[in-house]
């Protein structure tokens, strides 16, 4: 093997599966986190957040968003369905993400006080991967 086809080489070779793990973890930790922090501010004040966003029955969703949050983290990090429950928390953050940043027309990176949508597109792409994926070993998924 020459330098080129070295350096060319993913670290780790063929533990690709190994990266789902981690990722998954990560996502699950963020998910919780977000989750659970709707609960603490007050989900009130989050359902009255997303009315004034014009979503119908915000305080009836704002409940809603905060479970999907922390039932699809645990599950991530217990890696149970995880493919699939990535694809409603890859929309939750497509719809937060457009409701929030795009539409309000912020910039892509924060700045000057505002804060950009960038981590917003991570997390859907970082969901999308794991959709295509999986949960990786080390998963209840990877025992069926």
């Amino acid at each position: 093997m020459d330098v080129a086809e070295w350096l060319a080489q993913p670290f780790g070779g063929g533990n690709i599966d190994w990266a789902s793990v981690l990722l998954r973890i990560v996502l699950g930790v963020i998910f919780v986190d977000a989750g659970v922090g709707k609960f603490r501010r007050g989900i009130d004040g989050f359902g009255a957040w997303l009315e004034s966003l014009g979503y119908p029955m915000g305080r009836r969703l704002g409940p809603l968003v905060a479970t999907t949050e922390i039932v699809g983290g645990l599950m991530l990090l217990a890696g149970l369905l995880v493919s699939w429950v990535a694809i409603p928390l890859a929309l939750n953050m497509v719809v937060a993400t457009y409701t929030n940043k795009v539409k309000e027309k912020l910039p892509f990176q924060g700045g000057s006080g505002q804060q950009g949508y960038e981590l917003d597109v991570l997390l859907v792409g970082a969901c999308v991967v794991l959709i295509l994926l999986g949960a990786g070993p080390a998963s209840i998924d990877s025992l069926f």
